[in-house]
């Protein structure tokens, strides 16, 4: 009888061991995703840390919007697998502008991509007043072609969809737009910033010919103090 009670007391032992060295090897997974969720939150912190910094340094917030959220999915053997891509548009209100493109499983995990796209790739867009565009301008890219033109004050922002949003988000209040061809919104935000690219202001050309603002602006028949006073006047 004592045998017989070893021996099960011999089998118990073992076929609770893995049972523990199972539980142990959960835990230290547990601990190890742990580690790795810590890490990742300080990695966070340090990204955030960076966007606080470059917000007190401009004393400015950004503003983000959503353009489009395109939801797709794929077949596979247990069924569909869904995916998300959102394009968002981020500018500081004050002549910069950028949009990016991201893709995840998930709608709030694609928007984070994108919206660090697209702080990567602001440009700066020289405004009149800070409120409009220096000139007309053009864009296309594919099928995808707009026409931006300059409008007095009170005009307001006529432009919609995609387009809409970049002019509020670059800080533009009179502006007047056309779309002309495809409606996709990538195509259509691409295309506008290329008309965006292409814009310049008096001082910019100014330096690149080695003139004065005055001396550009006298041109069109202007006398000398007339092209003096809108030379002040010029805000880039």
């Amino acid at each position: 009888m004592a045998d017989e009670n070893t021996i099960e007391t011999e089998v118990a032992v073992e076929a609770a061991a893995p049972e523990g060295e199972a539980r142990e090897g959960r835990g230290r997974g547990r601990g190890r995703g742990g580690d790795r969720g810590e890490r990742g939150g300080r990695g966070r912190g340090r990204d955030d840390r960076r966007g606080r910094g470059e917000g007190e340094e401009g004393g400015e917030e950004l503003i983000e919007k959503l353009v489009h959220i395109n939801r797709v999915s794929k077949t596979v053997k247990g069924g569909k697998r869904f995916g998300f891509a959102a394009l968002v548009v981020v500018g500081d209100g004050k002549g910069r502008v950028g949009f990016g493109h991201g893709k995840a499983r998930e709608v709030p995990e694609a928007i984070t991509k994108a919206t660090a796209s697209a702080k990567k790739k602001m440009i700066r867009v020289p405004l009149k007043e800070g409120r409009t565009l220096h000139h007309d301008g053009r864009g296309h890219f594919g099928a995808g072609k707009v026409n931006v033109r300059s409008a007095p004050a009170g005009t307001g922002i006529i432009a919609g969809g995609p387009m809409r949003a970049v002019f509020e988000s670059l800080g533009v209040a009179d502006v007047v737009t056309k779309s002309v061809g495809t409606s996709n919104p990538y195509n259509m935000i691409r295309a506008t910033f290329d008309a965006l690219t292409d814009q310049t202001s008096p001082k910019s050309v100014a330096q690149r010919r080695g003139k004065k603002v005055a001396d550009l602006l006298g041109r069109g028949g202007a006398s000398a103090a007339e092209a003096e006073a809108a030379a002040d006047a010029i805000v880039e």
